[in-house]
């Protein structure tokens, strides 16, 4: 989170330097990629607005194989279940058979 300065400036959570080397690389220094939670091998995306600022995100890449986790609809059930078991709901069952078995009594399943 950013903090305002008194006179309204925002103050950067994490700022550092960085010398670009040949073939326009440059190594994020280790504050940076902690602000950031990357780490090696993850993607980092830089835009550039009209004033000439540079926002900078990192990316954490998902397996193909669990991509459908991340689509909204899941994202929101997820969501909800976590709401609900906060909320003192949810249930525990002896097996995965019972779970079944309640899921298809309750119309989930």
């Amino acid at each position: 989170m950013n903090k305002s300065h008194a006179n309204g400036e925002v103050r950067p959570r994490a700022s550092a330097r960085a010398r670009l080397r040949p073939k326009a690389q440059l190594t994020l220094p280790d504050e940076i990629r902690r602000a950031l939670h990357v780490s090696e091998g993850d993607e980092i995306e830089f835009a550039v607005d009209e004033s000439g600022n540079i926002t900078v995100r990192g990316y954490v890449s998902v397996p193909s194989d669990q991509v459908w986790f991340f689509t909204p609809d899941q994202l929101a059930a997820k969501h909800q279940a976590e709401e609900e078991i906060t909320a003192g709901g949810g249930a525990v069952h002896a097996s995965a058979k019972a779970m079944f078995a309640y899921l298809e009594r309750s119309g989930r399943g």
